[in-house]
């Protein structure tokens, strides 16, 4: 259940072969919002990135992916387009991503959903900024994506760790859920930028608080047995004074492995992820928490909320963490539907200007924020979850503060 949802203004303190398939309310929503049809001459493709066949995030590329097919299947109908979805797998290499936007770049692609992992955005901004290609990210979180000035072209309908980060540290300060201070706190990156940001965003933050943080690093990609050795050795860093282990990582799978290696050496700690975690079915370690970018919205009542529940359910099964994938594409597709209302032929140019105006009250995302970008790309507001995994796997979404 939605209990309540943050908003902030500015907080400044968070390989599989490429294949793509060819074939909203501001300047964006216009058509939606005046209940016009654009004639059906109106056809574009898009295309989404995401790790939805390998990887060690295939759950949330997948939500990621039916949650992007459902926003174009509502806005086609809704806007009477006709826009195709392209494909194209990552599973978080950065090179793949790469591999991926070249061939959506030399497709007939006028804009791209994702990448999903802020190291992607890294290696592909630079990339689809010179063929002038918008992305639209729900999940890459990397403050310096829009403040480096290589990624021009990118935007996000979610906040970044500068926001995630702080009131994630605030959250665990405020409940105690460090133990008493002085306590160790353990931190851990999987040597991905987006984990690496996170905990240069929140240390300070716990070391303020009167705590004491033991920063470890693990690779992330690995598998196996040697996966299994990096989780047994982080587990041996938890002692009688560590009440909390912060896990930012980008495979919630790791974190649940990582939770059933802390019981099988005895150790009792609270382990926080965030929105890499989040994932319903996977990270099911109760007493654990999980923070997020995206509302659990399957038990509101709103039209709008269940439309996208009871719809992705053709595609694949709900999840909180696609609910911005969604909104990413139904940015795309309002933007498309608004160049054609406008008598144009949609291009790479004239939909990048359409998302750059993007204006879509709360009311009509189900995000609960406002969407509007800032010259840099990133989301004017701010929204924040958190979420508890009660017994049998139970994610309860809870005040985050």
């Amino acid at each position: 259940m939605k209990v309540r949802r943050i908003f902030a203004g500015t907080l400044g303190v968070m390989a599989l072969a490429s294949v793509t398939v060819f074939g909203g309310t501001s300047s964006a929503h216009v058509a939606k919002v005046a209940g016009a049809k654009i004639a059906s001459t109106c056809s574009a493709s898009i295309a989404i990135e995401a790790p939805f066949s390998t990887g060690p995030a295939i759950p949330l590329g997948l939500e990621q992916l039916h949650f992007a097919e459902l926003a174009v299947a509502q806005a086609n109908k809704a806007n009477g387009t006709n826009i195709t979805l392209g494909q194209d797998n990552t599973g978080l290499v950065p090179a793949t991503a790469v591999s991926a936007a070249r061939s959506i770049i030399a497709s007939s692609a006028v804009a791209m959903i994702g990448p999903a992992g802020s190291q992607e955005v890294e290696a592909v901004g630079p990339v689809i900024a010179k063929a002038g290609l918008a992305a639209i990210s729900g999940s890459a979180t990397l403050p310096a994506l829009t403040t480096d000035g290589k990624n021009p072209t990118f935007f996000r309908v979610v906040p970044d760790d500068d926001v995630q980060g702080p009131r994630d540290a605030a959250y665990i300060l405020a409940h105690g859920l460090a133990g008493a201070k002085g306590s160790t706190i353990l931190i851990v990156d999987d040597e991905e930028a987006y984990s690496e940001g996170l905990v240069a965003v929140m240390t300070p933050l716990l070391k303020a608080g009167g705590y004491t943080v033991n920063h470890q690093s693990y690779n992330g990609a690995d598998t196996g047995a040697t996966l299994q050795s990096d989780l047994s050795s982080l587990a041996s860093k938890v002692t009688s004074s560590t009440h909390i282990v912060v896990i930012p990582w980008q495979s919630a799978g790791n974190a649940q492995q990582f939770g059933k290696t802390l019981e099988q050496q005895g150790k009792k700690a609270i382990l926080f992820g965030t929105d890499g975690t989040n994932a319903p079915g996977t990270f099911i370690i109760p007493g654990s928490y999980s923070s997020n970018f995206g509302p659990d919205i399957s038990q509101t009542k709103t039209a709008l909320d269940e439309s996208i529940v009871k719809g992705v359910a053709k595609y694949g099964p709900y999840g909180p963490f696609g609910v911005p994938t969604w909104q990413a594409t139904t940015v795309a597709m309002d933007a498309i539907a608004s160049v054609c209302k406008s008598g144009a032929t949609p291009t790479r140019a004239n939909v990048l200007a359409a998302i750059k105006k993007t204006d879509i009250p709360a009311s009509q995302s189900p995000e609960g924020v406002p969407i509007q970008f800032k010259a840099d790309g990133d989301l004017k507001a701010q929204a924040g979850f958190l979420f508890k995994i009660e017994a049998g796997g139970k994610y309860v979404e809870i005040p985050d503060k």
